[in-house]
């Protein structure tokens, strides 16, 4: 069972990690580099003349170059991120007892994206580089409670035939909106606004197909290994 859930779980995550980051590199990743072209700009407008002043400071931390570096480490780190999405749905699905299928697979990972991407994004929408962002622990705080109501209230509308508890499930959804997510002082940005509007819907978009096609093949797998084990034990 454990050799099923780490082969599944590591089978499906590359499998959408790798499809996902292909997506990636003609949606959010172009306007990501056209954000950093305003943001260094504007780093480079207000510095002025400081520059001269500080020749021996701390090199800076270590990036990615762009092109085929970039690429890779971009790839790689959604891969990564997908193989844990697979992780968390396999572990959430066995749980609850629901059958691993691709099709109810797939609808638990659109429930996940509702919950971690759809409700947070209300309160924290995606940013560029460049962007003006609240207090980091409270935005942190903010969004994790709202990704652990939303899937909790989800699961009891859905799951659970009680109207009490449907109704309570119902109030968590809201609850984190009526708190409000953390906003900074003054709303600001480097890029311009249709640049961050086109940003905010892709990166929502992706991250809704990240998790639905992390849900297929998770479901997928699990019934190719199940069928082959199934298979093996007969012979």
């Amino acid at each position: 069972m454990i050799q099923r859930l780490l082969a599944v779980g590591l089978l499906a995550g590359l499998l959408a990690g790798l499809a996902v980051a292909a997506l990636q590199n003609v949606t959010t990743t172009p306007l990501i580099l056209a954000a950093e072209v305003y943001e260094t700009a504007a780093e480079q407008a207000h510095a002025g003349g400081e520059a001269h002043q500080h020749e021996h400071a701390a090199e800076p931390a270590w990036e990615p170059a762009p092109g085929l570096q970039r690429t890779a480490a971009t790839s790689v780190a959604t891969s990564v991120t997908a193989v844990g999405y697979a992780f968390v749905l396999l572990a959430l699905m066995l749980l609850s007892g629901e059958t691993i299928e691709p099709k109810r697979a797939a609808l638990w990972g659109a429930c996940a994206f509702a919950s971690t991407g759809l409700a947070t994004s209300l309160g924290l929408a995606p940013e560029l580089p460049g962007s003006a962002a609240g207090d980091l622990a409270a935005r942190q705080l903010w969004w994790i409670g709202t990704a652990a109501a939303t899937g909790a209230g989800l699961f009891a509308v859905l799951r659970v035939e009680r109207p009490l508890v449907k109704a309570l499930g119902a109030a968590l959804i809201l609850a984190p909106h009526l708190i409000g997510a953390p906003q900074p002082p003054a709303p600001e940005s480097t890029a311009p606004a249709e640049l961050a509007a086109r940003f905010a819907a892709a990166s929502l978009a992706i991250h809704a197909i990240t998790w639905i096609l992390v849900g297929a093949a998770v479901g997928f797998v699990w019934r190719h290994l199940s069928t082959k084990t199934s298979a093996e034990a007969a012979a």
